[in-house]
């Protein structure tokens, strides 16, 4: 049995899922670096060309007609990361999957150690960025704030400095495909199938050729998906304001008439319109409340 379970691990197939938007000159120097790392395992490349204005579908065709363990799929347009991860998973037919990015922010060098974690019994080894040196203290900020703001509204244990960079077992990457949400949160949905994983700490690494693709909008309306994908927080806010707002109205009317009553009318009609306005207002607030619980619950049963 032990002796099986080694040439088993010893031939394993590993897939290489590679998002690229306008990665025209790092491709081969991607192709090149992980190659390395390759050892006495079976890789096969899956570039998936996220609607690149640029040449790199002509240099992943290139890859592609040298080596025949390299595949790819190419969008119609921009579709973006998330989409793109989805369908590299989707297409691989590793007995494990690595996703990684081309512009070699994710070091290969990280990969020996990952497949060393599945060999230990891991479902999935994933690197977690400890340092954010190069980038912008702002965008640092903001990011750990996500992570802060992300474990207290949803019910994910999301890793501070998570990243996408991570090889899993078929097992996990099946799970994963069977959420086919649309607006999806890799990041998340990684968590929330579970499975036994491991976390490789590493220094940021700056691209070698090239800036990012993420705009500081891009990153904020990308952290927005994240709170609200695995969350119905907002909602239940919107319930208690609704409460709170209803109590606070009846209160201030009671509170307004009794006045009224000591001290008499300062104004007609002052009275009356105010309780009736607020007592509307926290009605209407409490209303919306409720259903936005009725939302949330087909929110989470839509997403399946």
């Amino acid at each position: 049995i032990y002796k099986h379970k080694i040439e088993r691990i010893e031939t394993m197939k590993v897939s290489i899922v590679v998002p690229c938007f306008n990665e025209e000159k790092t491709v081969p120097l991607f192709f090149d670096e992980v190659e390395k790392f390759k050892g006495a395992h079976e890789f096969e490349y899956l570039f998936i060309d996220d609607g690149s204005k640029d040449g790199t579908l002509a240099a992943i065709k290139k890859l592609a007609a040298a080596y025949p363990y390299v595949r790819f799929v190419s969008f119609s347009r921009n579709f973006g990361k998330e989409a793109a991860m989805y369908a590299g998973l989707d297409h691989s037919t590793g007995d494990y999957v690595v996703i990684m990015d081309a512009d070699l922010q994710h070091p290969p060098t990280m990969i020996p150690d990952m497949i060393k974690g599945i060999q230990e019994g891991y479902d999935c080894c994933a690197a977690r960025r400890t340092t954010r040196k190069g980038e912008a203290p702002v965008r640092s900020f903001f990011s750990r704030m996500f992570y802060k703001v992300n474990k207290k509204m949803t019910n994910i244990d999301l890793v501070q400095g998570a990243v996408d960079f991570r090889i899993m077992t078929r097992q996990m990457v099946d799970s994963v495909l069977e959420l086919s949400e649309r607006q999806r949160f890799s990041k998340g949905i990684f968590s929330w199938v579970g499975f036994k994983t491991k976390w490789l700490p590493y220094e940021n690494v700056e691209r070698p050729l090239g800036s990012t693709k993420w705009s500081f909008w891009g990153l904020f309306k990308y952290a927005i998906d994240g709170i609200t994908s695995f969350s119905i927080t907002p909602l239940r806010i919107v319930t208690g304001m609704g409460f709170l707002i209803s109590i606070f109205a009846f209160l201030y009317s009671i509170v307004t008439l009794i006045k009224t009553i000591i001290f008499g009318i300062d104004v007609p009609g002052y009275t009356t319109t105010l309780c009736a306005i607020l007592f509307l207002g926290g009605i209407i607030e409490l209303s919306i409340g409720v259903l936005g619980e009725y939302i949330a619950n087909i929110y989470m049963e839509v997403k399946n």
